[in-house]
């Protein structure tokens, strides 16, 4: 079982025996909290919570992504999702709580971002390394709503207190995501302090993204690189599909391919795993939702994939009322806890040897063998072989 320790944000009111009464909680947020280290970063973990939260992308937010997928379809409330018809009462409502998630973040991030240089114990090494964690994370929400939305409104540490904003363009609030990631990459330490952190690597990573989303395949096959190029991350082996549970299982601290996660521990279950399971299987922490599922005959891409893929051996039959060909999937699982405390990646080195590949081909105009060979060692490994290692019987031919 993994022990990570959370560090709860609590209220303070300060006062003196002559005036109990009186409350000065400007005073307090403002030149006494942002002092130290630990207050500093006590505050940035109010700005992972409403991330890793039920309506964040720990939660709802990504199940109602992977009812939209080709290889998934939504049940039960989830159902509207898949026919790309809007949304009903339900997802009205959830979705609007996606979006309050993310301004919350946004908004905790934006209060870090504001204060802690006024800090007068805090080094400008000390500050520079807090403020860009809390706009790489900002930097997180801002891509995620504006992929999801298109115009948002662009809430920063100046305008927190105005009320109405107007919905900025694609091209501002990408703006600010690549400044933000600018700075975060520029101070930001090689290697995270505690794992759940975003190094610079990290944040090479989701400039990655965020290039390759913008249309700027060079500058992403280029980010990529260098973070392949830093030999600090490997996919991890894997031999038959149970093998899996070295990357997602509920007992992973951390592993050679993790990029940047969002980390669960009991105290704050893994709320997405619980949306692929029924309770019968047992599987998830004795719960599950059954809301995602597949089908082994009517679903084409399930119905065509290569059944050596041990990625294949992920979907296990179970009954949900739906027919005798239903699929439910079991890449996270978490059978012996109530509180499930599997991790969610957002990167892992996966993601950058297909954002590389991808980028490559688009950059130029057609695929190099390089970026094969990339593609080739997440196929291999899906496949139980050897990443680094050819394989004629798996491996994709760059003149095919």
């Amino acid at each position: 079982m993994k022990n990570i320790i959370f560090i709860v944000l609590t209220s303070f009111i300060l006062f003196s025996c002559e005036d109990v009464l009186i409350e000065k909680p400007k005073s307090v947020a403002e030149e006494t909290f942002y002092n130290t280290s630990s207050e500093v970063e006590a505050a940035l973990v109010a700005i992972y919570e409403p991330l890793r939260g039920q309506n964040g992308i720990g939660g709802i937010y990504t199940a109602i992504q992977e009812a939209q997928t080709d290889y998934s379809y939504g049940r039960g409330s989830l159902t509207v999702l898949n026919a790309f018809q809007g949304l009903d009462g339900n997802y009205v409502n959830n979705t609007g709580n996606v979006w309050n998630n993310f301004y919350l973040s946004i908004r905790n991030a934006n209060i870090v971002i504001k204060n802690t240089p006024l800090g007068k114990k805090l080094t400008p090494a000390e500050v520079s390394k807090y403020v860009g964690e809390a706009k790489f994370l900002r930097a997180l929400s801002y891509f995620h709503l504006v992929r999801k939305w298109v115009v948002v409104p662009i809430r920063t540490e100046s305008n927190m207190t105005v009320l109405e904003i107007k919905r900025s363009t694609v091209e501002e609030v990408y703006k600010l995501i690549l400044e933000d990631l600018v700075f975060a990459e520029a101070n930001l330490p090689d290697v995270a302090p505690l794992v759940g952190k975003p190094s610079k690597w990290a944040v090479k990573t989701l400039l990655a993204d965020v290039y390759f989303n913008t249309n700027k395949y060079a500058e992403a096959r280029d980010k990529a690189i260098e973070v392949i190029q830093s030999a600090k991350y490997s996919l991890v082996p894997v031999v038959v599909a149970d093998d899996f549970n070295k990357i997602f299982g509920p007992d992973v601290i951390s592993t050679p391919e993790e990029i940047f996660y969002l980390k669960f521990s009991a105290l704050s279950g893994f709320w997405f795993g619980r949306y692929p399971h029924h309770p019968g299987s047992k599987l998830f922490g004795g719960g599950g939702f059954y809301g995602h599922y597949t089908d082994k005959e009517s679903n084409l891409i399930i119905k065509n994939m290569d059944q050596n893929d041990l990625r294949y051996k992920l979907w296990y039959s179970y009954n949900i009322g739906l027919g005798p060909n239903s699929l439910l999937n079991k890449k996270f699982i978490s059978p012996n806890t109530t509180e499930p405390t599997n991790d969610l990646p957002l990167y892992r080195y996966a993601d950058v040897l297909l954002i590389y590949a991808e980028a490559v081909c688009r950059a130029g105009g057609a695929p190099t063998a390089d970026a094969v060979e990339k593609l080739n060692m997440v196929h291999r490994r899906a496949y139980g072989k050897d990443p680094k290692i050819p394989n004629a019987a798996v491996d994709f031919i760059l003149g095919d």
